[in-house]
């Protein structure tokens, strides 16, 4: 009961993390799209809708752990409850192969890349890629092999779905992405390095300043690093989980379940955290774009509280109170 109760608690405060990191990156990125109105934020919106969604589903879980197991959730409800986890985690990690997909893209076909990706087309990825991921989520729920035969509360994951549904989702789709995600990259390094010897070739030739130079930019490739510290926390994130459910799978007789839903996959989980954190830190624009927040929030509040001394009669006057306003927003500005 008590590991139970701290599990729950566990996972109470890794879903208001998850929730508030990323409803902050989701606010930037919707700033930063009404102001540039570009395709690759929409994928960076989505990713942090995707990982908002994961943390309001294993929110739900936290009743069920916290809650007397005399009282244990129905299998029924358990299992739904799972399908929207792993929909959410599913959502997660196929937005993070569009990413990817959508940078190799952008420097692979730099000419071609707007005319590819529009608004059109990213809208039809991103509606197929939530179809993709519940229909990963609920596939338990229509195959009984994926089910687990006996169910025992607290609910979990493994408490309904069988570790065979995992190592189908590990052959088919998780290792499959590592390789493509192997492949992007490496090609993304071919490309830099062929970019960064044409750049160095006009140079040279004494050619005027932008003539003839490849139509990549910098900030192609360094949207490249971010994508690939996405990549890495997502493989070092998900990686234990799908292998020691596939070492469960041919070992029957070991029992790994505690560690695989108390620590793997809550470390799995924990990527949804890492990703906003990701962004905040790599991502140049929204840096700026949190930045920008801040300091909003810092005059708004500074403005809220001299107001509020000078109606209840503090030592500045209403006069005093609008022209120091006035001076922190020219200071702020200044710094």
């Amino acid at each position: 009961m008590e590991s139970s109760f701290s599990f729950g608690v566990t996972l109470a405060i890794l879903a208001s993390l998850i929730i508030a990191a990323n409803a902050l990156v989701a606010m930037a990125v919707l700033s930063l799209i009404h102001k540039n109105d570009g395709v690759s934020l929409c994928f960076t919106l989505n990713l942090a809708v995707a990982d908002t969604s994961l943390g309001l589903a294993i929110s739900g879980l936290v009743t069920d752990q916290l809650s007397s197991p005399a009282r244990p959730t129905q299998k029924t409800l358990c299992s739904l409850r799972m399908a929207f986890v792993t929909s959410s985690a599913a959502a997660s990690v196929l937005t993070v192969m569009l990413i990817a997909f959508d940078r190799y893209l952008a420097i692979k076909q730099p000419l071609r890349y707007f005319q590819i990706m529009n608004g059109l087309m990213a809208g039809a990825c991103i509606a197929g890629l939530w179809l993709v991921s519940y229909l990963i989520g609920f596939l338990p729920l229509g195959v009984r092999v994926f089910q687990q035969t006996a169910y025992k509360g607290p609910c979990s994951f493994f408490a309904v779905f069988h570790p065979r549904f995992v190592l189908t989702l590990s052959c088919v789709g998780f290792f499959p992405a590592l390789l493509l995600f192997v492949f992007f990259y490496c090609d993304i390094l071919k490309i830099a390095s062929t970019h960064s010897q044409q750049i160095r070739k006009t140079e040279n030739a004494g050619a005027p300043a932008g003539a003839h130079r490849p139509p990549r930019t910098p900030s192609d490739f360094k949207a490249v690093r971010t994508v690939a510290v996405l990549i890495g926390s997502f493989t070092l994130s998900w990686t234990p989980f799908f292998i020691t459910s596939i070492v469960q799978v041919a070992c029957q007789e070991c029992h790994l379940y505690p560690v695989l839903e108390r620590y793997l996959w809550l470390l799995g989980v924990g990527n949804s955290l890492l990703n906003p954190l990701i962004y905040a830190y790599w991502q140049k624009e929204i840096r700026q774009q949190f930045s920008q927040m801040a300091l909003g929030m810092k005059k708004g509040l500074a403005a809220f509280l001299l107001l509020l001394s000078a109606r209840d009669g503090g030592p500045q006057g209403p006069r005093e109170s609008a022209r120091h306003i006035t001076t922190i927003s020219h200071s702020e500005l200044d710094g």
